[in-house]
Formats: structure tokens, sequence, C-alpha cells
């Protein structure tokens, strides 16, 4: 039998996505599952946006468009970034891709050579440190506990950086922890990389919408460090739109090209019908996004309150996105009828058999005294999940 290529083994699977597998496959034999995996809105993209896929389709836009995107959602990206960002971007520094995903591995994919560092702060969204892998890149881990806030400070940025350091990436507001880096901390970030000209960020802000303070702060506003700073975002989570694989990129046009030549051979333009339906979701009523943030909010109110009522989990109040991402070391040597929990994702496991609620082992994230669950679901399901929980962690003996 051939071989596999020897670059599956630079990576991992994603335990986001295993997680959600072995769930289904759990409610698929007819066990109550609940699902806090998955980073997902609960709610249904707003009535608007899909008239205009409607509109999209009866009009027939059903021909390969741009690789970058159409010129028309470019624009629109270009002013939703003017408008709420206050950056300044041309369409030509835009790229549309399948998600924000694939634009951050356009990104990484164009600028990372073997053996080249990336700083990443952790606890970090699962897919960066494989991406960094696959592109034979080194992932260099700055750790933040709960205690910060899962916030790393400027000294420990700084003290991370080598000869070999090639790029930063963050999210703020983060996955998994909910954290958000106030214009404060930014700044102080940027006085560190701005001694280092040759590093590239990669500012991941995908959760921008889902954001409880009082307003987003990107670090592409540092005009000292916009030209190497490249900008995410997506639709997914601010319209929930999750399966409609829309994200987008703002960079210096060199690395827009770059990203635009790999995109070419790889998939190509995302889908026509979503590119039409982002150009309404950028350009019309906010109302249904700021509905869903403070139902978010609400959401997140309830969970910290139950949290607070089960021993042994150690959390803190996130500031945006909707994930809570508590430390379950206390649990570690504890046993139950079946063995006994050395890990988070011992821990899980249990949960998943016991409980029947699913979550994910903080170990996917850099961070293997963590757990990690959405929000994103009724105030319903989610009491439900947090009451399972409890039972099952009193359990541990």
């Amino acid at each position: 039998m051939a071989n596999l290529s020897n670059r599956l083994n630079l990576f991992t699977e994603s335990q986001t996505l295993m997680m959600a597998k072995l769930s289904r496959e759990l409610k698929n034999q007819g066990v109550d599952i609940i699902n806090l995996t998955l980073g997902e809105p609960d709610f249904t993209t707003p009535a608007h946006i899909k008239a205009a896929a409607k509109e999209a389709i009866d009009q027939n836009f059903s021909y390969y468009t741009p690789v970058v995107g159409y010129l028309d959602l470019r624009q629109a990206i270009c002013r939703k970034l003017k408008r709420e960002n206050n950056l300044d971007y041309t369409p030509e520094q835009i790229v549309v891709s399948t998600g924000a995903k694939q634009s951050i591995a356009n990104a990484i994919l164009s600028t990372i050579n073997a053996g080249d560092e990336v700083l990443v702060p952790t606890p970090y969204w699962v897919s960066y440190s494989e991406m960094i892998k696959l592109a034979e890149g080194v992932p260099v881990f700055i750790p933040a506990t709960v205690e910060s806030h899962f916030k790393i400070s400027a000294a420990q940025l700084e003290e991370a950086i080598t000869i070999n350091t090639k790029m930063l990436i963050f999210s703020s507001p983060c996955n998994p922890t909910g954290s958000v880096y106030t214009k404060v901390e930014l700044a102080s970030f940027v006085k560190v990389l701005e001694k280092h000209p040759d590093i590239w960020i990669i500012s991941d802000e995908i959760y921008e919408h889902i954001n409880y303070l009082s307003k987003h702060e990107s670090i592409a506003q540092f005009e000292s460090i916009k030209d190497r700073t490249i900008v995410i975002n997506g639709l997914s989570k601010a319209f929930a739109m999750t399966g409609w694989r829309l994200g987008y990129m703002a960079s210096s046009l060199a690395l827009a090209k770059a990203c635009d030549k790999i995109q070419g051979q790889f998939t190509s333009a995302t889908s026509s019908i979503s590119q039409r339906a982002a150009i309404m979701a950028l350009d019309g009523d906010i109302g249904p996004t700021i509905q869903m943030r403070e139902a978010y909010k609400k959401r997140r109110d309830l969970v910290y309150e139950l949290l607070q009522d089960i021993p042994g989990l150690k959390t803190n109040l996130p500031d945006g996105a909707f994930y809570f991402f508590p430390d379950v070391s206390s649990f570690f040597g504890k046993t139950h009828a079946n063995g006994v929990i050395n890990s988070a994702e011992d821990l899980c496991m249990y949960l998943l058999h016991d409980a029947h609620v699913s979550l994910v082992t903080g170990a996917a994230f850099g961070s293997p005294t963590n757990i990690r669950f959405s929000y994103a679901s009724s105030e319903e399901i989610l009491r439900e999940g947090m009451r399972r929980i409890k039972e099952s962690l009193a359990k541990l003996i």
C-alpha cells in the first residue's frame, strides 16, 4: 500500500472537532449529550442577510469570482474597518477567504520559513500551533494563567523574542479564554515590537463584536507597526454565519498579493453567494449582532454565577467571546468507578460519559490544567449542563 506523506506527522487533529465528533457518535446511539465544545453561535443568520443571499441566487451570482473576492465586497470591508476601527485600507489590501481559518493559514504560509519562530501567547486557539508546524515553523509559547486573566505582559513578550522570531500571533477577544487586550496593553506590546522591525503580527479579531468592554481595540491602529500587522476577521461569530465560510484579512499590499497567490492554488475564491450576503452583513443593520452580544453577556453572567457553586473549579470572568476556561487541576488524582483523573483530558472523558456533557481539554490550547466550554447555547441547556457537571464532579473521591 502506498504511504501517506510525512507532513501529516507535523501536526495533530483538532481536539475541538474530535470531541464534537465523539458527541455526535454518542447522540446517534441515543445518549442525551449536551455539547459545549464548538465555538458556534446557536442563533440563526439575520433575516436581511439571508434575503441578500436569496436575491443573489435569483440574480445568478453563480460564477467564479476573483480569488481575493468581489471588488464591492472588499470595498465594504474597507468601509467597515474605517467606520468601526478607524483603520484605512484599500480594496487591494483585502483578501477574502473561506473563513478566518484560511486567512490565517494563508498569512502563515506566506511569511514563515523552516525554523522561523512564532510567538504564541498561551492559551491559544488550537489551530495556531498546528498551522505553524505545517509551515515548518517553530511555535514558541508564552504562558499566561487565570490569575493574569490569561493575558501576557510586554515584559514576557520581550523576553521571548530571539534572532529567529518572525511573527507574533494572538486573538483578542481570545479563544479559548475570552480575554480582551486593552489599548494600553496593546500599546505596551507595540513599544516592544518597534524594536524588532522584522516581526510580523497576526491580530485575530474574529470575536470583535462579542466584546463586553466599551470598545474593541485593534493593534493595527498603531501606525508604527501597521504595515506588518495582519488583521484577521470574518462573519461567523458576529453574524451567526459559521456555515457560510467567509473570512477576510487586511494587510500590506505585498502580503495581500502573496496570499492571493497561495489561495489561487488551493481554493480560489469563497462562495459567490456568501460574498453577496457578506456585503449586506457589513453594510446593513448591526442590530441583530448587538442583540446576540447582549444575550451572550447574560449567559456569561449566568454561567459565572453557576460556576461559583461548583467546588474545585477556578475561573475568572471573561471580557469577550463565549467561553469559560476554568483551571481543573484540583481534580487531578481523584478517582471514579472506572479509573483515575490524571489530566484535563481524563476529566473531559469522564464528564462526557458520566455527565453526558462534552467539553474540550485545555491541553489542546496549550494549557493542560484547564478545560474549555462554550456558552453559546440556551440558558436552559447551560443550566442543565452546569447541574450535570456539578453532580458528576461531586462523585470524584
